[in-house]
This record gives C-alpha cells, structure tokens and sequence, in this order.
C-alpha cells in the first residue's frame, strides 16, 4: 500500500498535473520530469507512442474540454506497477467522468507505460 509520499504517486500526480498544465511549454516541463522518453499512453481512443504524441493528444483534450483535468482518488503502487482510480472534471469543477489507470515505472522512477480505462463518450 502506498500513500501521498511513495515516490510512484509523487510521479503519478506530476504525470496528472501534465494533463491539467494549460500551455504547451509547461505540459513539456513536467512531462521531463515523470515520463520517460519511450513511453506508450493507451486508452480506447489512441495510442500514443512518445511524449511528442501524448503532448499532442494532451493539447486536443484541452482544446475539446478547456480546463479539463484529473484528481486521482486512490492509488496503489508495488514493484514498479501501479493502479488509480481517477475522476475527469472540467475547468469549472464539474464531474465529467470516471476512470481507472494502470501504469509502469522506469527503475528510474519515470512512467514509461500508461493504460486508461473509461467509458467512451457516444
């Protein structure tokens, strides 16, 4: 079990940041901090290979949902792996809608694999 200073979730919630930061430049700053340069996002919608492709995937959420943004509700993280359970809210707060991640840690500590896991829209 891990709590609020087990060194996935500090690396986790840096990656969740990315997705709220509004401008291009600091989505990349953040993303040098927790992602590996390699590193694979998948949910049912894309797949994005690198931190170039998931910026650019980053970059339309928040053109389709300005201010869109995900609060973690529970984490757990052993040998490199971890799971989250994840709320979407929009600019204003609001619940948009609920999913869960399972992802993978460089030694080093960065994510090198994300999977989201939600229901999509329509």
């Amino acid at each position: 079990m891990t709590n609020d200073t087990d060194p996935h979730r500090l690396i986790w919630e840096r990656y969740v940041a990315c997705w709220k930061a509004a401008e291009e430049q600091e989505k990349r700053a953040i993303m040098a901090e927790c992602l590996d340069d390699g590193c694979v996002y998948t949910d049912p919608l894309t797949v994005a290979r690198g931190k170039d492709a998931l910026l650019a995937y980053m970059l339309d959420f928040h053109r389709q949902i300005p201010g869109g943004h995900f609060v973690t509700t529970y984490f757990l993280a052993h040998h490199d792996k971890s799971v989250a359970r994840w709320e979407m809210r929009g600019g204003d707060g609001s619940l948009l809608g609920d999913g869960m991640s399972y992802a993978e840690y460089r030694p080093s500590g960065q994510l090198m694999a994300m999977t989201g896991f939600f229901t999509t829209p329509g």
